[in-house]
């Protein structure tokens, strides 16, 4: 074990315990290695482990989880670095399998915050079955349309549809640049009319077996499952339904668009399909 780690570990234990013992939830921190450098009990538990041997043994967490189509977990340097470029909370659904082949369901949210000076992982664990609903928490607000948290749910499992089936998976994401110059020129509530507006022009406007989800505060994102092709014309069909002009008020404004899109048969796994779309869409700022 290095000396920085001791000493974080030495530092973090000063103050865990008390902080999140009781917690009902299982708690987490990682360093971008993947080494566990505090956990809370639950947090054993979920993962079938005792509390050193999380912090002492050298276990990663992506050896214990898997995602529902039998993938790893991404490791914490990828989960830090989507993380560090899009800041927020990032929820998975994930399975432990136990003994006997014996499945433990389990959602995961994960955050980064600093340690040192340094980025690490803060990890949230609840079983399933230990949710009032497993849909709570999973709609946004504004728009009425599925959040990231949904989102990814529902690309995986048209993942795991394409890859049992042969098909293809579109993941096509849209940028509304110039959203905080609308905000500042025209109010706030004009800029949620026109998200409103384009929310509804896409649930309208695409077929209805697309999912059509706000991913980020300027950004939506669309699932589509195909026969076969590169998604290309339906990147261009979602450009020609929200591209057109609108009406905000008496105000006429044309949406300035970036789109990006990433196809997959079902081999990709969700997050490094959104990593690949969102770096697309960096370039083509």
């Amino acid at each position: 074990m290095s000396a920085v780690r001791t000493a974080a570990q030495r530092e973090l234990g000063s103050v865990w315990g008390d902080v999140v013992a009781e917690l009902p939830v299982g708690v987490l921190l990682q360093n971008a290695g993947g080494e566990v450098l505090a956990a809370n009990e639950l947090a054993a538990m979920l993962l079938g482990r005792s509390r050193p041997e999380l912090i002492t043994g050298g276990l990663r967490v992506e050896h214990v989880l898997r995602d529902e189509a039998g993938a790893p977990v991404p490791r914490s340097h990828q989960l830090i670095g989507q993380l560090t470029r899009r800041p927020g909370l990032l929820r998975l659904p994930l399975v432990r399998v136990g003994a006997h082949g014996i499945e433990t369901r389990l959602w995961m949210s994960f955050q980064v915050i600093s340690l040192h000076g340094s980025p690490v992982l803060l990890s949230f664990l609840q079983p399933v079955d230990g949710e009032p609903a497993r849909r709570a928490g999973v709609i946004d607000p504004l728009t009425g349309l599925p959040n990231r948290v949904l989102l990814l749910d529902r690309l995986h499992e048209s993942l795991v549809r394409a890859d049992i089936r042969g098909t293809m998976v579109t993941l096509v994401l849209v940028d509304i640049c110039r959203l905080a110059e609308v905000n500042a020129v025209h109010g706030f509530e004009r800029g949620d009319d026109l998200l409103i507006l384009l929310a509804d022009r896409l649930k309208a406007g695409l077929r209805a077996d697309y999912t059509v989800a706000r991913y980020g505060s300027d950004e939506f994102a669309i699932v589509a499952e195909h026969p076969r092709g590169s998604g290309t014309a339906i990147a261009a069909r979602v450009n020609d339904v929200v591209g057109s002009p609108v009406f905000l008020g008496r105000v006429r404004l044309r949406p300035e668009l970036r789109t990006a899109w990433v196809t997959s048969d079902g081999t990709l796994p969700s997050v490094a399909m959104l990593d690949r779309a969102e770096t697309i869409l960096r370039r083509r700022g």
